[in-house]
């Protein structure tokens, strides 16, 4: 239906149902997500909440901390957030990364990447993680180490810290298919019955896909939900 609407109207349809706090990290350039996917994310996390599902919500590449503060926002009684980033330039995609992901990286890489609405790449930032922080304390959302957390280094590095921590709904938006891979085989254990994980990158990169396709393959006890405006996946 959606795909049909011209997008102003499209917008307005997803500014008419989105909360004001997804609204507002787009109007700051804070997230490179649409507002589609905002939606979607949105709809998974509630459908989460209502079915009580336990765990906290976690995120594996933050970038400026658009739907991280999102997600951070719609914490309930008991929950936390974790968000993991390197929080400088991303590593360099691999030997399953597809040629889009490679020529993607060697912009970054030779300093011509431009970010959200012309600022300023965020990768390039030497202060990110204080630049982070700081975003979610203009939301009220302070980064206390406890309810809300952020752990700066690779995945392979900060992730263990945690491994204690059930999971309930997980955002993956770290592009290639490495990360993604550790990150799905990491978590597996972790996540609750019923807890999703949201695959950003699917439509995007074709390491995401690649790595996405051969978990799922792998892990009888996880399902497709849906695979626009990004993928889904769901512990049974």
């Amino acid at each position: 239906m959606f795909g049909r609407l011209h997008r102003p109207l499209r917008r307005f349809y997803y500014r008419a149902i989105l909360p004001s706090t997804a609204i507002q990290v787009t109007s700051d350039g804070l997230t490179y997500l649409s507002y589609e996917k905002l939606a979607s994310l949105s709809r998974l996390l509630r459908q989460t909440k209502a079915r009580a599902v336990d765990g906290d919500l976690v995120e594996f590449g933050v970038a400026l901390g658009g739907s991280a503060i999102f997600l951070a926002s719609e914490l309930d009684d008991g929950r936390a957030f974790y968000g993991y980033d390197v929080f400088q330039t991303i590593p360099p995609p691999g030997v399953h990364d597809d040629n889009k992901s490679h020529e993607r990286y060697a912009v970054i890489s030779c300093g011509n990447a431009t970010g959200i609405n012309g600022q300023q790449y965020y990768g390039y930032m030497n202060d990110l993680h204080d630049v982070v922080c700081g975003n979610f304390r203009r939301f009220g959302l302070p980064v206390d180490g406890s309810r809300i957390v952020l752990r700066k280094g690779l995945f392979e590095q900060s992730l263990p810290q945690d491994a204690d921590r059930r999971i309930a709904f997980a955002h993956v938006d770290c592009d290639w298919y490495e990360p993604v891979r550790y990150c799905l085989e990491a978590i597996s254990k972790r996540i609750s019955p019923g807890g999703i994980v949201v695959l950003d990158d699917y439509n995007d990169y074709g390491g995401c896909k690649t790595a996405v396709d051969q978990f799922i393959s792998g892990n009888a006890g996880f399902r497709i939900l849906r695979t626009q405006p990004h993928a889904a996946i769901q512990r049974s």
